[in-house]
């Protein structure tokens, strides 16, 4: 791999960085935080974030890769599909088709690109859990077409830590801080970059919790976001309307933390 002197990110709020909130209330997230550790060891080093919540894969296509492909930097992370992956309906073959398609495009760029696969949500709740097979699935048709483009994979189905609910924000969609931390240090780990703590660390016992906090939780979490959700999308309203990119041109970090 060439030196790495430039990063962008395109993708959704993962990429974004929710729920990983800086003192001021901005999104930090993985991203962030691999382009804080890749640029304290590289003066001049660059990085841009075009990823706005809520996105789908053809907005990704249509308002980022162009950006990509005029700014081409050295290293691009590529995260698109999982806002498809939780509409009500959602043809996997058909979402991989046109993920392959994007690839092509990002990898055309010339940059080293590192793609990712959707989490395991096998211990999430019932509502959450019934679209495991169809992430699985994906999951296959990305990596085939990571290997046809050449591109990275970062598995994040295979990180046991972000397996478990704790690792989740309120709206169980969107990782915690520790849970960005830890995918910033899985994608450092996969692009060879020595690290100090390691994302493999189980997370510490967990505490019996009455079955009864279960459910004013799970009644909490369906009155608090999935209504509210439920009815966005039948009004109409996307998630990210409003939002711009955090980071649209590649600029130097002036503000360094540690992953």
């Amino acid at each position: 791999m060439r030196p790495i002197s430039s990063f962008l990110a395109l993708g959704d709020s993962f990429t974004e960085g929710l729920d990983d909130w800086r003192p001021d209330g901005t999104p930090r997230g993985w991203a962030d935080r691999v382009a804080e550790h890749l640029s304290a060891a590289r003066p001049g080093f660059r990085y841009a974030n075009l990823a706005v919540r809520g996105k789908l894969l053809d907005q990704i296509v249509e308002d980022q890769i162009p950006v990509a492909e005029r700014l081409r930097p050295d290293l691009i992370s590529f995260c698109a599909g999982g806002n498809d992956i939780i509409r009500f309906s959602c043809d996997t073959d058909d979402l991989a088709r046109r993920f392959d398609a994007a690839l092509e495009r990002v990898t055309a760029t010339g940059a080293h690109v590192l793609m990712f696969t959707g989490f395991d949500l096998g211990r999430m709740h019932p509502i959450i859990r019934r679209l495991r097979g169809r992430v699985a699935c994906f999951n296959e048709l990305m990596r085939a077409s990571a290997e046809r483009h050449g591109s990275t994979v970062v598995d994040l189905w295979g990180m046991a830590p972000l397996a478990d609910p704790r690792s989740w924000g309120r709206d169980r969609l969107h990782l915690t801080a520790e849970g960005h931390r830890r995918v910033a240090l899985r994608v450092l780990e996969t692009l060879g970059e020595p690290v100090i703590d390691d994302w493999r660390t189980p997370l510490p016992e967990m505490a019996p919790t009455p079955w009864q906090d279960w459910v004013r939780e799970d009644l909490r979490w369906m009155r608090d976001f999935v209504a509210p959700y439920v009815r966005r999308r039948l009004r109409g309203h996307a998630t990210g309307d409003g939002y711009s990119p955090k980071r649209p041109e590649l600029l130097p970090l002036r503000t360094l933390e540690h992953p």
